[in-house]
């Protein structure tokens, strides 16, 4: 409970990151703390909360799990790695996303640059000698531009919201799962599934989505992101994991290790989210030089 969680903080003087894991006690401090509510007034990812959003986010994940199968990503991969669809900057694309509203998140209805430049500031001050992390969290999201008709105009339930393996069997923490045409699949309905155990995250198939679209576009193109990086990007969303720590089983030791920068980046990526706005044209000097 949100009390619960607030009488941790205040004995253990630490900030629990979603995961669960804390942040050092020198952030605790100074650095950034994590609001008790969100822009609509209740909890952080609460998805039974009675909100405007409430029943929206719930339609989303219905169909979600209805249409996300392994058959369905492999064509998606196929088709989105070719990254024909247009050429632009990093920058170009972060104020695109100005046109697009996450349907599946319950805490905020803002344009999307906004989140991303709220996360980067917020990692900015706690970290600021990891500007990779930075960077990072300014392009994170920019997959989301998927939903644009430019880039094929995808319905949401195929670009945003939480992601889960499959392949395998559906972990409990995935809701609706009994719902997916992959569910009774007996060469998926095993714990592994198709996979083994230590087979590494990027020999599994996850529902395809803003995640995978940008993890794809920054290795294509040559990216110096460290492997960390392109491990929040593609997998930020993967809370099944590093949330409830289900398919732990498939991580190999650079899975293991960049989790642990996942598990830091997220408490910025869900609670830096706020009405206040950053001042773009500040902020954008130093972004557009770690682009660079």
């Amino acid at each position: 409970s949100q009390s619960d969680c607030q009488n941790h903080v205040d004995e253990s003087k630490e900030l629990v990151l979603d995961g669960g894991f804390p942040v050092p006690k020198s952030l605790s401090g100074e650095g950034f703390l994590a609001p008790e509510i969100n822009s609509f007034g209740n909890s952080f990812r609460d998805y039974n909360a009675e909100s405007e959003r409430q029943k929206s986010v719930e339609e989303f994940y219905k169909q979600q799990h209805v249409n996300q199968t392994y058959d369905f990503v492999q064509k998606m991969r196929e088709e989105y790695s070719k990254l024909n669809r247009m050429e632009m900057s990093i920058w170009e694309c972060c104020e695109l996303l100005n046109e697009v509203v996450d349907d599946s998140d319950p805490d905020l209805d803002e344009p999307q640059i906004q989140h991303l430049l709220q996360s980067a500031e917020a990692i900015r001050k706690d970290y600021p000698n990891e500007d990779w992390l930075h960077l990072t969290a300014l392009i994170h999201d920019l997959g989301k531009v998927l939903l644009l008709p430019k880039f094929g105009g995808l319905p949401q339930w195929a670009v945003v919201g939480d992601t889960f393996p499959l392949g395998c069997a559906f972990d409990e923490a995935n809701i609706h799962r009994k719902e997916n045409p992959d569910y009774n699949n007996p060469s998926y309905n095993t714990k592994n599934g198709i996979y083994w155990d230590g087979c590494g995250l990027d020999n599994v198939t996850i529902s395809w989505g803003h995640d995978d679209y940008m993890y794809l576009v920054a290795k294509e193109n040559g990216t110096t992101l460290p492997s960390a990086g392109l491990f929040i990007i593609r997998y930020h969303s993967l809370y099944p994991l590093h949330k409830e720590e289900a398919y732990m089983q498939f991580l190999n030791d650079e899975d293991k290790e960049n989790l642990k920068w996942l598990r830091i980046f997220n408490k910025y990526d869900l609670y830096s989210k706020s009405k206040v706005a950053v001042d773009v044209e500040k902020v954008k000097p130093y972004y557009l030089s770690l682009i660079e």
